[in-house]
């Protein structure tokens, strides 16, 4: 279906998101939502979306591991990198997804899974997606009538996540399918959300 792997550091300066080629046909974001499994098979479920990569961002250790990760000592959080394609999609629709297949008003984990590692942000790659985050997030509190505890900072680092993380939902489709009903993630999301719940998450039902 995808991927290709980087198994290196991504440096986001080096990601050229606006300008260049690349630019041309595709652009990408970075979301922080809880477990990056899940994240990531909801991102794959979304309209123009072409590539998504489990990783970790904003903590303070270099090429981390997810042992280290998981210890809650690094400072990073689980995220997706989401390569779109700006003919189908934008990011404003993207950060629609994002906020209706999570729970903004956690902002100590997403579900089951809590910890620093889990808690949902927002890793802008520019001013223009930064300043769109927060318009967004501001539009969220009002359709929640609630404080919106998921934050935004400017994305520093991305380094992708082991091979055997990438694409959980089909490469350990049973495993996967076992922790996210376990894990409770779309009857609170529909809870949450009602009707305007991520479509996607049919895909897991």
């Amino acid at each position: 279906m995808k991927k290709s792997r980087l198994g290196v550091a991504v440096m986001v300066a080096a990601v050229s998101l606006t300008a260049g080629a690349q630019a041309a046909d595709t652009a990408v974001a970075i979301f922080a939502g809880g477990c990056f499994w899940s994240i990531e098979s909801d991102f794959d479920h979304a309209p123009g979306v072409l590539d998504t990569t489990s990783g970790y961002i904003g903590g303070t250790v270099e090429n981390p591991t997810y042992e280290q990760v998981s210890t809650e000592t690094t400072g990073h959080r689980e995220a997706v990198r989401v390569t779109y394609d700006p003919n189908v999609t934008n990011y404003e629709k993207l950060l629609t997804a994002y906020w209706h297949m999570t729970d903004p008003t956690d902002g100590e984990g997403q579900f089951c899974d809590y910890g620093d590692s889990y808690r949902p942000g927002l890793f802008p790659l520019d001013k223009a997606q930064y300043d769109a985050a927060e318009v967004s997030k501001a539009e969220i509190g009002k359709e929640l009538n609630k404080p919106v505890a998921t934050t935004i900072a400017m994305a520093t680092n991305f380094y992708p996540a082991e091979d055997y993380h990438q694409n959980f939902w089909q490469t350990n489709a049973a495993h996967y399918k076992a922790y996210r009903a376990g894990c409770g993630k779309n009857a609170k999301v529909e809870a949450l959300w009602g009707q305007s719940a991520f479509e996607g998450l049919n895909g897991h039902e």
